[in-house]
């Protein structure tokens, strides 16, 4: 058999694949998050919400909704260097985002069953 014949089947093979795997994962909430950021990310966002007393008049002062707040957690990146990871109750996280391009750092524990949201400050000021 020809190299090109083989190479023909392999690609038609593959793209069937592919066809069978978009049919089958279709509507799932499949997703790879496989780093670090990633996974403590999306560790904090299933979980409940609550706000400190100064989260609360920061996101007051400023104007900020809650869905505001869930994309900066959302799509922030975690500075572990910052970050208590090796407490045993509750973890610290600090997450780095920008807002109307102003820097901002949320400080986040979060729990077994809830994350708490303590501290919301820009890193300019």
């Amino acid at each position: 058999m020809k190299f090109i014949h083989r190479l023909g089947y392999y690609l038609g093979g593959f793209a069937i694949g592919l066809i069978i795997l978009m049919f089958f994962l279709n509507g799932k909430d499949a997703s790879c998050d496989y780093g670090p950021n990633a996974r403590t990310v999306k560790n904090i966002s299933s979980k409940p919400m609550s706000y400190s007393n100064e989260a609360s008049s920061f996101i007051g002062e400023n104007s900020l909704d809650s869905i505001t707040v869930v994309n900066l957690i959302k799509y922030g990146s975690v500075d572990f260097s910052k970050s208590k990871t090796k407490l045993d109750s509750c973890k610290v996280y600090h997450i780095d985002n920008s807002y109307k391009e102003q820097d901002l750092e949320l400080t986040v524990q979060n729990c077994d069953s809830l994350a708490k949201i303590l501290k919301i400050n820009y890193l300019n000021d």
